[in-house]
Parts: structure tokens; C-alpha cells; sequence
């Protein structure tokens, strides 16, 4: 079953998000941070399947501060949009987004709260691992922008997905992240590049590296959120 809800701020900005609920049984709360594409069909698909292990799930419309209802797709058009929404993103207001989020969660279940996220909200997942002492556990598919916060140490477990042939991140760089924190499992894939979980881009998307990353990731939250 999904909705949409409005979330409000600590510093009073209104957005909405969109919610997908377990079937049966709650196991666990996760906020799913959206790519620069905003809070569509995919990554709502992404949020319906969480939703089906058994979380109940919130992806946070991480855009509305600069332009509601951003549902872009990933053709040139998509991507020119895109660029340009993500040239205005302020870390520190997503971080109060996704805050909002676990709020709205927090009010509605007593269940552990999580958060996964995907290139942008892969970063975002980091920071709220190392930022806000609600998340149980993080999760962070392809995040760019992690080296630029590397210095920021996780208040809970994180686990980190790379792919070994992406453009945007060279090896060289999740190296680095590796290296300074190795302790936190760090996973790269064979033949997989930026965005291969993306299953509705036939350019971007990688089965296998979709498949094992899901798996690790669903085992990683079944350790930490759903016990």
C-alpha cells in the first residue's frame, strides 16, 4: 500500500514523501534517498520493494525546496534537468530532509529506522549514518560525493556499493574511502558501472551487480534493523 505524506522541517520547509507499507508484519523502517532524478516511477519501485521485505519505507522528495513533484526520467532532457536541480542541493538541507523523514517514521512505528540511497542519496546515506543518531543503519549505492565528507566517521554500521567500471568514480577514489575507513564493508562489482541497480535504464543497469548488492543489503539490514 503507498501514499504520499508531507514532512516538515526543523527549519520549517515543507515536502513531501512518498510512503510504501509492509503487507504484513513490520520489520523495520528504511527513508530511501532518491538519485538527481527525483522521487520516480524508479526509485519508487525501489521503495514499493523494500516495503514488500517487510519495511516500511519512505523516499523523501529531496528536490521540493528548489521545484515540487521532480519525477525526471534518463534521456537527455532528464539528465540536462537534473543537472541543474543538483547544482542548487545544499548536504546540510538534505540531511534535514531525511531528519523529517525519520521523524514522520519514528510517529509511526517503534521499529528501527534505516536509511539506503542511491548516487545522491548514496552520499546523503553516509552523512546521516555520521550526523543523525536515529539511523540504526546506512546504506550507500554509488555515492559520488563521499570523499568529500570522508573525514566524517558513521555512528552506526554502513555498508557501501560500487561498481569497478563507473565514470563518475574511479577505483582510485573508493580506494581512499577504503582505506581510511576499513572497517566498513565496501563492495565493488565486476563489469558494474554508475547507477547499476537502475533497472529501468538499459544503458546504466547491471543484473548481477543489482543482484548481489541487494542481497547484501538486505542481509545487512536484517542484522541491524530487524531484530
Amino acid at each position: 500500500m503507498s501514499e504520499v505524506v508531507e514532512l516538515i522541517t526543523e527549519d520549517n520547509h515543507e515536502l513531501s514523501g512518498y510512503v510504501a507499507r509492509p503487507a504484513g508484519e513490520t520489520r523495520g523502517a528504511l527513508v530511501v534517498v532518491q538519485e538527481i532524478f527525483g522521487v520516480n516511477e524508479h526509485i519508487r519501485a525501489v521503495t514499493d520493494g523494500y516495503a514488500r521485505e517487510g519495511y516500511l519505507s519512505i523516499a523523501p522528495a529531496m528536490f521540493d525546496r528548489y521545484e515540487r513533484n521532480v519525477q525526471l526520467g534518463y534521456d537527455a532532457a532528464g539528465w540536462k534537468h537534473a543537472k541543474e536541480l543538483a547544482s542548487q542541493i545544499s548536504f546540510d538541507f538534505a540531511i534535514a530532509d531525511v531528519q523529517a523523514a525519520i521523524d514522520w517514521l519514528e510517529s509511526e512505528t517503534p521499529n528501527a529506522v534505516g536509511v539506503v540511497g542511491f548516487c545522491f542519496g548514496g552520499t546523503v546515506a553516509w552523512l546521516a549514518a555520521c550526523r543523525l543518531p536515529s539511523v540504526r543503519a546506512a546504506v550507500g549505492y554509488y555515492g559520488a560525493a563521499v570523499p568529500k565528507f570522508i573525514d566524517e566517521k558513521p555512528q552506526c554500521p554502513v555498508m557501501l556499493h560500487y561498481g569497478q567500471l563507473d565514470e563518475h568514480i574511479p577505483l582510485s577514489i573508493v580506494n581512499t574511502i577504503e582505506a581510511k575507513h576499513p572497517t566498513i564493508p565496501l563492495f565493488t562489482y565486476e563489469g558494474a558501472g554508475h547507477a547499476f541497480n537502475r533497472d529501468v535504464d538499459p544503458t546504466a543497469y547491471h543484473s548481477v551487480a543489482a543482484h548481489e548488492a541487494r542481497q547484501r543489503t538486505m542481509r545487512f539490514f536484517q542484522q541491524h534493523l530487524a531484530f
